[in-house]
């Protein structure tokens, strides 16, 4: 197979392999995609003010445009996995940066909320076939150390993508450039999009999918329709006073997720290939672990919205201003990843994910008295700072552990599935995090009382890291390794081992 001229690797390179002599372009591309789609995950958290301006956007407009990417992309990640298995992870990577490119086109000329929410939407479901081929299509092109150095730089700087999302979209919306406003947000995105696009059509090589794996559509329908319904009434119930229809809808969610469990039970009895392995839903630790990642991103990622929204509106915050108030925030985040991740994890096992949130709540509550003392006059975010960065330590002391004690709970040969889901997971989590946060600090603002708004997230990121804290107690003791969490050692490739990607 020639790629640009170039002989093409096998499809499992090893030490006897001649390696691609472009492979290290490969890394760049999928670096510069999947940091392109990290930055969309939480650079519009700072657009409410100017969406509202621009948009007669509200508070439940903003919820699904922040949160509807999340949803989207969460509930296909599994199968964008399986596309990727069966027509060749660089045709659907390909199709999916285009399709991302291009929904960020419609998101910048978006005439009114409703459009933008939808293109939001297509925007995260480009997302969920993009964002599962990246390590596959890296261990197709890297073997032995040099993966291993490729992981090295891949997590770290999907991590900063994660972090500078709100600098960045505060430093475009402020600045204002050529008039853009927002919608500079998303055109970010067609230069960086593009050129990816052609570096990875002309240095990606082909490699053939595999035509006998089947695409179980009919769980991912389930998986789509049963998440639609638990985050609509979550994001519409307070507005409209929680009539009869939310709590229908939540009922229906619950219903349909069960369908979807005994579904794929029966595929899977039916010798066809679900599309979650069945075996990982009878593992009591996996299933637990979970909702461990539900409820623990659904609390970080719905705080980080109410600082934000809190400096926006409650303290008439720049777009720009607001973006670097969520530095305390990334700074400690990072500093506890990086302690966790190089030492403690190994040395402590399970007991750093249960000094995490308890490191928090230290957090919360130290914000919460910080809150209290608050001079409205000479506000600045050197006030609250403290407290935000050291539940930011917390945080990070959790997200760079927590999927490496979930997977320990699973077989070597059900990594890659199980990877998938619990990224799934992790994305709708958020997506219910915005929609829960969002509800409660607006109902307190509406009435002008954005510090009792702050209090009453902070009350319910209380209660969800006190449940996430109890079921840290029901892990295993130990994290599965690193290498082993990207399949590298335990299996070939596989696009159904979509990335851990939103962990920062």
């Amino acid at each position: 197979m020639e790629v640009s001229g170039v002989r093409a690797p096998s499809p499992t390179p090893d030490e006897t392999t001649e390696p691609y002599q472009w492979r290290w372009l490969i890394l760049v591309a999928m670096i510069v995609a999947e940091v392109m789609d990290l930055l969309d995950a939480s650079i519009v958290n700072v657009a409410g003010p100017d969406l509202e301006k621009s948009l007669g956007a509200g508070s439940v407009g903003l919820q699904w445009v922040i949160g509807g990417y999340a949803l989207t992309l969460g509930a296909g990640l599994v199968l964008g996995g399986r596309l990727g298995d069966r027509y060749g992870r660089r045709r659907i990577f390909l199709i999916g940066l285009a399709a991302f490119t291009a929904a960020s086109l419609l998101c910048a000329l978006a005439p009114n909320i409703e459009s933008l929410i939808a293109f939001r939407l297509l925007q995260g479901t480009a997302g969920a076939m993009l964002l599962p081929q990246g390590l596959g299509l890296l261990r197709e092109n890297f073997s032995g150390p040099e993966l291993t150095k490729v992981f090295a730089v891949f997590g770290p700087v999907l991590g900063l993508g994660g972090i500078i999302g709100p600098v960045l979209g505060g430093f475009l919306i402020e600045g204002d450039f050529f008039g853009l406003g927002w919608r500079s947000v998303f055109l970010v995105n067609l230069p960086i999009g593009l050129t990816a696009l052609i570096v990875a059509a002309k240095f990606v090589p082909k490699q053939p999918g595999d035509r006998a794996v089947r695409v179980d559509l009919t769980g991912a329908a389930l998986v789509a329709l049963s998440c639609g319904l638990l985050v609509l009434p979550l994001n519409q119930g307070q507005e409209d006073g929680w009539p009869l229809w939310t709590w229908l809808s939540m009922a229906a969610s619950a219903i349909g997720f069960a369908l979807f469990a005994l579904q794929q039970r029966r595929t899977a009895a039916a010798g066809r290939e679900p599309l979650v392995t069945p075996g990982l839903l009878r593992k009591p630790a996996f299933t637990v672990g979970l909702g461990g990642i539900a409820l623990f991103f659904g609390g970080l990622i719905g705080t980080q919205l109410v600082l934000t929204l809190f400096l926006q509106i409650g303290r008439h915050f720049t777009a720009g201003e607001a973006g670097l108030g969520n530095l305390p925030l990334a700074v400690g985040t990072a500093i506890g990843g990086a302690v966790s991740g190089a030492f403690l994890a190994d040395r402590i096992g399970r007991r750093v994910l249960q000094i995490g949130p308890l490191v928090q709540l230290a957090g919360a509550a130290l914000l919460w008295a910080e809150l209290d003392r608050l001079d409205a006059a000479s506000f600045a975010i050197r006030d609250i700072a403290p407290g935000v960065a050291v539940a930011g330590v917390g945080a990070g002391m959790v997200i760079a552990a927590l999927f490496s004690f979930i997977l320990a709970a699973v077989d070597d040969d059900e990594i890659g599935s199980a990877s998938g889901v619990l990224s799934a997971v992790q994305a709708v989590g958020g997506s219910i995090g915005v929609a829960v946060f969002g509800s409660v600090f607006f109902a307190q603002a509406r009435t002008g009382d954005f510090i009792d708004g702050f209090h009453r997230a902070l009350i319910v990121q209380a209660c969800l890291l006190t449940v996430f804290l109890a079921i840290t107690f029901l892990l295993p003791p130990k994290g599965r390794p690193e290498e082993e969490q990207h399949g590298a050692a335990t299996q070939p490739a596989t696009g159904s081992d979509a990335e851990q990607h939103l962990t920062a």
